[in-house]
């Protein structure tokens, strides 16, 4: 197994095991808007944000670096 996907393991593992601990209800937030939801799907939400954000600049720094 390539380090890589040895550590993308690690990270899914440790978020299965964060969302497992954590699945109350909070309250979020956002300007004016105030939203109950489980932190379940909070916690995935974000984390799914951060990794379309993450693929979206690994994936505009490799068209940058092409067109050079």
């Amino acid at each position: 197994m390539k380090l890589k996907q040895a550590a993308i393991l690690i990270l899914v593992v440790l978020l299965v095991i964060i969302v497992i601990q954590n699945s109350n209800v909070a309250d979020v937030h956002l300007l004016f808007w105030k939203v109950s939801m489980s932190m379940i799907i909070l916690i995935f939400s974000v984390a799914l944000i951060g990794f379309v954000i993450g693929y979206l600049l690994h994936h505009f720094v490799l068209e940058r670096r092409k067109n050079k």
